[in-house]
């Protein structure tokens, strides 16, 4: 059976090095030392990564270990680097972008990409988002949960949901620059806590800002399984209905509403919180996605959806059916 993992991080071995050429430490750089591998950021230790981060062959090898054949590549959140001054931000997107690209050129079978664009301009972003599109054959693009002040219903980004619709292009809404880093630093907390709660701000503000329900052909996932949205949908909808004074005030339509128009990847850590997510949203709106290479993922692409036990239709939307559907892309693109 086809199986597309719709939420696979990569980037280049390396990058521009930003932070040298601008003066500017906040760019994350990459440094390479015998067989350690370090993103700093704000002149300090970020993350380790590994080859698979990088190499193609080696994810491709990864991942048929688990009967997975494609990923949808996207890069990692900590590059979109929506505090920098725009045109020096573009000079990072338009690299990331020609590089997922190129990979998807060399392994067309297994490998289908999404860019990223300065969304502090959403002029500019509108610009790359269709050089995304029209010339590189990209199926969409990866925004954050929130753009530095501007929360996705911020007049600001309409144009650019509205651009998106317009493209047929998808969008990836992935947690970043998570809340509560300052008030709950110890125990990973952000991570752990603050990224559910960021995609949960993202929905709410797509929902209730009346983006959705202005653009009926945009197509939106939700990374990490929607966050906490779908497990608190009861709460908002309730409050949605006795406090409409506060929060029915851009749309008077349910919350719950848009489920059917919503997509969600898998990768929420527990087979009765997917069976959940996939009651409440439809077996039609969730699709496989690991957050991969990274702790946080899923370590068995596939394993929680295998768990449910589901039969072969609903197994078969759900691994690549779905998917197909978000990025407007035909299962024979990948034979």
């Amino acid at each position: 059976m086809l199986k597309i993992d719709t939420h696979a991080h990569i980037l280049p071995r390396d990058w521009p090095n930003l932070a040298e050429k601008y003066g500017d430490d906040r760019f994350p750089v990459i440094v390479h030392t015998d067989d350690r591998h370090r993103i700093y950021k704000d002149g300090k230790f970020f993350r380790e990564i590994w080859p698979n981060t990088w190499d193609p062959q080696l994810r491709v090898d990864d991942y048929a270990k688990f009967g997975v054949q494609v990923q949808v590549i996207s890069t990692v959140p900590v590059l979109f680097s929506y505090w920098a001054k725009a045109n020096q931000a573009l000079e990072l997107h338009r690299h990331l972008n020609d590089h997922t690209a190129q990979l998807c050129r060399d392994y067309p079978r297994h490998y289908a990409g999404i860019g990223t664009v300065p969304l502090q301009s959403p002029t500019l972003a509108i610009q790359e988002m269709q050089r995304c599109v029209e010339q590189l054959g990209l199926s969409g693009v990866q925004i954050g949960s929130h753009v530095e002040n501007w929360n996705l219903d911020a007049p600001e980004l309409f144009p650019f949901f509205e651009a998106a619709a317009d493209l047929g292009a998808a969008i990836l809404v992935h947690p970043w620059d998570m809340m509560g880093r300052e008030s709950m630093p110890k125990y990973w907390l952000p991570w752990l806590v603050g990224m559910p709660a960021e995609q949960s701000r993202a929905a709410c503000c797509l929902i209730l800002g009346g983006v959705l329900e202005r653009l009926p052909e945009l197509r939106v996932c939700l990374a990490h399984g929607g966050g906490s949205f779908p497990y608190t949908i009861g709460r908002i909808e309730h409050g949605f209905r006795m406090r409409p004074d506060l929060v029915a005030t851009d749309n008077a339509r349910s919350p719950r509403e848009y489920f059917d128009r919503l997509f969600f990847d898998s990768c929420v850590h527990d087979p009765q919180a997917l069976r959940y997510l996939v009651d409440v949203a439809g077996i039609d709106r969730v699709m496989l996605g690991t957050d991969y290479p990274f702790p946080l993922g899923e370590q068995q692409p596939g394993s929680g959806i295998a768990a449910l036990n589901l039969a072969e239709p609903d197994a078969a939307r759900i691994y690549h059916g779905t998917a197909l559907e978000w990025l407007s892309l035909s299962a024979s693109r990948f034979s």
